[in-house]
């Protein structure tokens, strides 16, 4: 109880030198708000860096695992197995380990009535798990869903390239294109994606969509050229792996072997793609508070310089030396937390309105990370240990100070 005692009272004490030389507090705090304001704003800053990068990763190369299931060759470079009877194989795979996203990938050279010559026009030919696996952003309208597959008239997703090209129409009002090739049909726009100019137009088509247009045996013409895809948990994509690969050879048999390989940027062995990011962050907060915590401590041993009378007073009647170290070291203590916390909930109030995450889906992130509640802890903590070490060299002064020359000074 009498510890307890003891450390509230040093605690009352700090606060109450706090309201008593509040103006010069106030100007030592006003730096370390700051600072902590700038060191989490910069943490919180960071991660929404890093998850822009992991997005621009992952619509290329797919979310962590993404799994790409390869078509079996023979040694003389020459298919073992048809494209549909290799897709039926991967699908009852794929079903009975229970993965939820697959998708295939083809490409076609589809031609559009209607666009200028100089237009480069591209062909994916995909499922509707595809969006999500590659993290498609869509700018109008939606991606495919399963109904899209029973149209009578096949769906399309084009990007803002071929979409500026045909005249910016409104989605909600089915647009239509008319395609000559693989013949001559009639499909409606039911969605437009990020990305692409007016020189680099594409357009997504369901992969059955495409297949049933195609005349027939021109489907199996470019066998080749479609790839599988698989998006399962990252802690069992290395066993899944190697247990598709067994059960998809022994399928096709023939000697065949099926390989199932991660393409997705964590599959690498290499540097971390975000340690310059993490580094930069972390290099500019500690500088920021570097120059806080230099401001705190000058301000301090001014303070210091300020009381000595005062303290000689407090040793003359009695006051400890302990007392005195703790009451200085608390000062600057309460002082950095009250600005810690001010600097945190600033940082908080900046970064987590309506008009800055808005300003972020408008500029393409999908996924706003929330504001880190390592780097608000992170931020009190080092509010508080920037309070200790600036109050260590005060308290010191103050400790050594002898009552006789204190009362003279």
């Amino acid at each position: 109880m009498r510890a307890l005692t003891s450390v509230y009272s040093v605690l009352v004490e700090a606060w109450s030198e706090f309201r008593v030389y509040r103006a010069r507090v106030l100007m030592a705090i006003v730096g370390v708000a700051v600072a902590i304001m700038a060191l989490t704003s910069i943490a919180a800053i960071s991660a929404v860096a890093q998850q822009g990068v992991v997005e621009g990763l992952e619509r290329g190369q797919g979310r962590p695992a993404m799994m790409n299931i390869s078509l079996p060759y023979s040694e003389d470079g020459r298919p073992l197995t048809t494209d549909e009877e290799f897709g039926h194989l991967v699908t009852d795979t794929l079903a009975r380990y229970q993965v939820s996203y697959s998708t295939r990938q083809g490409y076609a050279q589809p031609v559009v009535r209607g666009l200028p010559p100089d237009a480069n026009l591209s062909g994916q030919l995909v499922d509707p798990d595809y969006a999500v696996m590659f993290r498609t952003r869509m700018v109008a309208g939606s991606w495919f869903s399963a109904r899209d597959a029973d149209r009578l008239v096949p769906a399309v997703v084009i990007n803002e390239g071929l979409w500026r090209l045909l005249g910016s129409p409104d989605v909600a009002s089915h647009p239509m294109l008319h395609l000559i090739s693989p013949t001559s049909v009639d499909a409606v726009v039911v969605g437009v994606a990020a990305g692409g100019d007016e020189h680099l137009a594409q357009l997504w088509m369901l992969y059955d969509a495409y297949r049933a247009l195609q005349p027939p045996g021109a489907a199996e013409g470019d066998a080749g050229s479609t790839q599988y895809f698989a998006w399962v948990p990252p802690e069992v994509a290395g066993p899944l792996s190697e247990r598709l690969s067994a059960d998809l050879s022994r399928a096709v048999g023939n000697g065949a072997t099926v390989s199932v390989n991660r393409q997705d940027y964590q599959a690498a062995d290499g540097p971390d793609p975000l340690l310059f990011l993490k580094i930069v962050g972390g290099a500019g907060a500690g500088l920021i508070l570097l120059l806080g915590a230099l401001g705190l401590l000058n301000i301090s041993m001014v303070t210091v310089r300020a009381r000595i009378r005062e303290i000689g007073i407090r040793r003359s009647f009695g006051a400890t030396a302990g007392r005195v170290f703790a009451g200085v070291m608390m000062e600057s203590v309460v002082a950095t937390a009250v600005a810690g916390v001010a600097g945190v909930m600033v940082a908080i109030l900046a970064l987590e309105n309506p008009v800055v995450i808005g300003f972020l889906h408008r500029q393409g992130l999908q996924d706003v990370p929330a504001f880190p509640l390592s780097a608000a802890a992170f931020g009190m903590l080092i509010a508080v240990g920037v309070g200790a070490l600036a109050g260590l060299l005060p308290s010191i002064v103050a400790v050594r100070v002898r009552p006789i020359d204190a009362i003279r000074y």
